[in-house]
């Protein structure tokens, strides 16, 4: 079975306290939207201390064009890409040597909220020394789902080539999405709940001899699911003055009706029943996902408690985020043949599921 041999993040520099943001907010939107106060509660009640922001909190205080927005990210991406990888090729805590990036097969760059092309990861390789052969595949447009339809990817390319080495690099710049001048509720939860950060996981075909320094997780299998007539769930709207959020009040209810029925055809599929599930790495939508996901799965709040502290440290950072969670719990020690589930949802409406076994 492939296997995911070593992982890290990266916080852009500015970590900014939710009550300064909600403050910021109050003050942009103040005599814009009718009670204000009242819908300002999401601030309080998301159960967010502090977030990570690639620009000071005074950058959203000036108007600034789709043009200087994706110039921006671009710049970012790039270098929070590699910086991120770089970590992740000489991580100590999983790897016993150094990786250097033109042992590295594949790059499946993720990321939904900058347009580039050529794509970042062709950026990347200008900056460190990949090889001219590595293949690349960039990933946009499935938002908070992309990390795990990332790791689900890189499965795939390693079933294919078992001696292959992949990256999976998720870098999300939340903030420059943010609009001063979007009145909508969608906008003020977005103003709530998003983050920037990045990730970066190395996925090993099951022939890679890799020596690893704790016992890490293997794939043994993943799953897509795709809501048709959803595309107003959650995502994008494009328009001239760059990405505006939406978000549909029916998400929580989504979940509990529809993620349930999904995770248990799949664990049904691979003959494993879902209460032999040790580790539940979800991605943290939000307060009301987590709590969708553990009403629809029949979790103890112990279960998503580490989902819960990287969304109260760090808040929702779309695709990267799932890759948080899925970091504390590579960094815990695990039995032999100890399973999990990594899962997120995104926009299409749809989910990625990828069953995970720590063994030797």
């Amino acid at each position: 079975m492939p296997k995911i041999a070593s992982i890290s993040t990266y916080n852009p520099p500015y970590a900014l306290e939710q009550s300064n943001i909600e403050q910021l907010t109050k003050e942009l939107f103040q005599d814009k939207i009718a009670q204000l106060d009242r819908l300002l509660k999401v601030f309080e009640n998301g159960d967010i201390d502090t977030r990570y922001f690639c620009v000071p909190l005074e950058w959203h205080q000036k108007e600034h064009s789709f043009e200087e927005r994706n110039d921006l990210y671009i710049e970012l991406a790039t270098k929070y890409s590699v910086e991120v990888i770089q970590a992740c090729l000489s991580n100590t805590s999983f790897l016993k040597g150094t990786l250097k990036p033109e042992e590295i097969d594949a790059i499946i760059f993720v990321s939904s909220t900058g347009i580039s092309t050529p794509s970042i990861d062709a950026r990347v390789m200008n900056h460190l020394p990949f090889s001219d052969r590595t293949k690349r595949i960039p990933i946009w447009g499935l938002g908070c789902a992309g990390g795990a339809a990332g790791v689900s990817r890189a499965f795939d390319y390693c079933k294919a080539h078992p001696k292959a080495k992949v990256l999976v690099v998720c870098v999300e710049l939340c903030s420059l999405t943010f609009q001063p001048n979007d009145y909508s509720k969608s906008n003020l939860i977005g103003a709530s709940l998003f983050a920037d950060g990045a990730a970066c996981v190395l996925v090993c075909g099951e022939e890679v001899l890799l020596e690893t320094n704790k016992r890490v997780p293997s794939i043994i299998n993943t799953a897509s699911k795709w809501m048709p007539d959803s595309e107003n769930v959650m995502g994008w709207d494009i328009k001239n003055n760059g990405l505006h959020v939406v978000f549909s009040k029916s998400i929580p209810s989504i979940i509990s009706s529809w993620l349930g029925p999904f995770i248990h055809e799949f664990m049904e599929e691979q003959r494993i029943s879902v209460d032999l599930l040790k580790n539940f790495v979800a991605h943290p939508g939000g307060k009301k996902v987590l709590q969708a996901y553990e009403e629809t799965l029949q979790l103890e709040e112990n279960q998503t408690a580490i989902s819960r502290d990287v969304l109260k440290k760090h808040g929702n950072m779309s695709s990267p985020t799932v890759l948080y969670v899925l970091e504390q719990f590579m960094l815990k020690d695990h039995k032999m043949d100890e399973l999990g589930l990594l899962i997120a949802l995104g926009p299409g409406f749809c989910g990625e599921a990828v069953l995970l076994n720590w063994s030797d």
